[in-house]
């Protein structure tokens, strides 16, 4: 009787806690080792993902978790691109040039960790540049040059990219010149720059556990600012995620991934967390 007396209390223990339904475990995101942030401009996502003349990025799209409710902060381009590096338009409104900011951004964030940090721009005439404009690059869309806390050596040219993928920074942004960029050419010059210039990167990193990430700017004016967002790589679940995101979510995102703090308007949102696997 001693024996049932202590027995029972324990079975029926067992018994509700089989009962209890599973709680499933939060998503972890993953640890890269390269993460190459692509910066396209000017086009709505139905321009792109699913277009006769993006098949490279819509391939990529297919093969890959694409954002179907993603969405620019704002109009014209260079608030966009400081939102998206720094969590925060700064103010701006326009595209002028030069513009001086101190405050938090995503490449000081990863030097100050210890992480390494590059943007490659193409066209751009030396590394460390800081003219506004030379040729087909524009400095408006090379949000990193404006702070003051990130230093010249980060600041490099396409040709710079190294072509020996493992020697990448931890996180670096690749902005294409004025043409391949889609500002000025078509959006088939655009594509097929990508997959020339980034398609071996894109291959290589699905199996040397890194990232490509491709956002736009801003779109034409036709769509509500939404823009295309493509996620590439290793842990990455194919499919379409329908979620609302905007440049500080990827911003968010791109820093959960690395291991370091939320700045700017990034704080008030939520990281990517369902595309990984």
């Amino acid at each position: 009787m001693r024996f049932r007396r202590l027995v029972a209390p324990v079975l029926l223990a067992l018994a509700a806690t089989l009962a209890l339904p599973a709680v499933p475990a939060s998503a972890a995101l993953p640890t890269y080792d390269h993460i190459v942030v692509l910066i396209e401009e000017n086009h709505s996502a139905a321009e792109v993902i699913g277009s006769a003349s993006a098949p490279y990025l819509t391939s990529l799209a297919t093969n890959g978790a694409n954002m179907t409710q993603s969405y620019a902060v704002t109009h014209p381009s260079e608030p966009n691109y400081l939102a998206l590096y720094s969590g925060s338009t700064q103010g701006l409104t326009d595209d002028s040039c030069p513009h001086t900011y101190s405050g938090e951004n995503l490449g000081h964030q990863l030097l100050a960790a210890g992480r390494s940090f590059a943007g490659y721009s193409q066209t751009m005439p030396s590394a460390g540049y800081t003219g506004c404009t030379y040729g087909r690059y524009a400095r408006k869309h090379n949000p990193w040059v404006n702070f003051t806390n990130v230093p010249a050596s980060a600041n490099l040219r396409f040709a710079d990219f190294p072509t020996s993928y493992a020697n990448l920074p931890k996180l670096s942004f690749v902005v294409p010149d004025l043409c391949y960029d889609m500002h000025d050419c078509s959006v088939s010059t655009g594509d097929t720059w990508v997959k020339n210039n980034l398609g071996a990167y894109a291959t290589w990193a699905k199996a040397n556990n890194s990232l490509l990430v491709v956002t736009f700017d801003e779109d034409d004016r036709s769509a509500g600012n939404k823009i295309p967002t493509i996620f590439s790589g290793a842990h990455v679940a194919t499919g379409t995620y329908s979620e609302r995101i905007t440049h500080y979510t990827v911003l968010r995102t791109l820093e959960s991934l690395t291991g370091v703090g939320c700045t700017g308007n990034s704080c008030a949102v939520s990281p990517v967390s369902d595309i990984w696997n």
